[in-house]
């Protein structure tokens, strides 16, 4: 397939090339910052973002998130079908 943007350098606001699902996981950090997370199935997401510190979204809706995280926690993570888009 021809991809006329394969020689383009893509920024934050650049719409994504990868996806990867995410399993929450309390001692492990994700293998990729994604640019965003894709939320399949709302509720809290508990996570530890690329600049600082942990944090607990609170009744996330399902949708596009656009959130630089390097750990998805299984404690405290309620929210679904989670992958990161990249």
């Amino acid at each position: 397939m021809d991809d006329p943007f394969a020689n383009n350098a893509s920024g934050q606001s650049s719409p994504a090339r990868h996806i990867f699902g995410v399993t929450p996981a309390d001692d492990t950090d994700l293998t990729v910052v994604p640019r965003a997370l894709w939320i399949g199935t709302g509720g809290d997401l508990k996570v530890d973002m690329v600049g600082s510190g942990t944090e607990t979204l609170k009744n996330l809706d399902a949708g596009y998130h656009p959130l630089m995280v390097k750990r998805v926690y299984a404690t405290g993570t309620t929210a679904q079908d989670i992958v990161g888009l990249y």
